[in-house]
């Protein structure tokens, strides 16, 4: 079984304003190639791979994600992103999806060595196993290591073969059997969308989680960011992971499982920027992108706005270091 399409480089190309006064430069007159020499910045992913949500038995579609994540970035305006390369995009044939994880981790670590943040666009949540691998690779010294994540779902699955659903157990896996905790936040999983054999393990693992029912106020959102404020401070480097059914279906109409309530995207950010904010941010990836049920781009146009703030986050951060 193929579970992509032929690789072809995304071309980068949008509008420009030459009657405009005063800069307007766009992503697409910004981002570059990744090169050998290329130092710093972010360094652009694409997991363009959905054979995890496939074996997860979701609906297909997410390996088109990175194509059109790209495309609603083309035309967002440069206000503050550091240097921008595209490293292209991962695929996965025939299934291989074990092989296209161990890529995508070599690609993260790469770009952690070279101090570029690693941006990746997806794609199936499987991508969570391989930008872990690449950061745990990247940065074997660093054992106080907080895995953030917003997402609908624990993500904690057994299975007899790695999917979408199993990514966290597999970082847990990881985690016991190289005596490294396991430091795991998520933010905005659903009662209705995880059984009770999920909330049990995560509680068995150590998991702390907020629910979507605790975030749709500013009290409660501010309780988390709190809680979540002390963990940054606790911790070496935070590797955050956004999977886009977090938020609601109306304004994510387009991934593999639509939120019946979900985390509106202002409180998301509050949550990113918290993130941001610390200044530990080694890695950072956007999941879940289903184009073939978006409606009028919507969800790809969320996704780019959030990949845009981790970008214009993770520069200042570094001003600031």
């Amino acid at each position: 079984m193929t579970t992509d399409h032929t690789p072809t480089p995304f071309a980068w190309r949008g509008r420009v304003d030459p009657e405009e006064s005063g800069p307007t430069p766009r992503w697409h007159e910004r981002v570059r190639p990744l090169r050998p020499d290329s130092q710093g910045g972010v360094t652009l992913i694409g997991f363009a791979v959905d054979e995890g949500v496939r074996r997860n038995a979701a609906r297909v579609g997410a390996a088109d994600g990175p194509r059109a994540i790209r495309a609603a970035l083309a035309n967002l305006p440069v206000r503050g992103e550091p240097e921008l390369h595209d490293a292209g995009d991962v695929h996965c044939t025939d299934g291989a999806l074990e092989l296209a994880q161990e890529q995508l981790a070599m690609r993260v670590a790469s770009a952690v060595e070279r101090k570029s943040l690693p941006l990746v666009m997806g794609g199936g949540h499987e991508m969570a196993w391989g930008t872990f691998q690449g950061v745990v690779s990247a940065l074997p010294s660093s054992h106080r290591l907080l895995i953030v994540n917003l997402d609908a779902h624990f993500d904690l699955r057994e299975a007899s073969q790695g999917n979408s659903g199993t990514p966290f157990r597999q970082m847990h896996e990881w985690c016991m059997a190289h005596g490294r905790p396991f430091n795991y936040r998520v933010f905005g999983i659903s009662e209705y969308a995880n059984t009770q054999a999920l909330f049990d393990r995560a509680q068995a693992m150590g998991v702390r989680h907020w629910l979507d029912d605790q975030l749709q106020n500013e009290a409660g959102l501010e309780q988390a960011r709190l809680a979540l404020a002390g963990d940054l401070q606790a911790c070496d480097a935070v590797y955050l992971t956004i999977c886009l059914d977090v938020l609601p279906g109306a304004q994510a109409p387009g991934v593999s499982a639509p939120a019946a309530l979900g985390v509106p995207v202002a409180g998301a950010q509050v949550l990113i920027d918290e993130v941001l904010a610390s200044g530990r941010l080694v890695a950072a990836d956007i999941a879940e992108l289903n184009p073939v049920h978006d409606r009028d781009g919507l969800t790809a146009r969320v996704a780019a706005r959030l990949a845009a703030r981790v970008a214009r986050g993770a520069c200042r951060q570094k001003l600031q270091a």
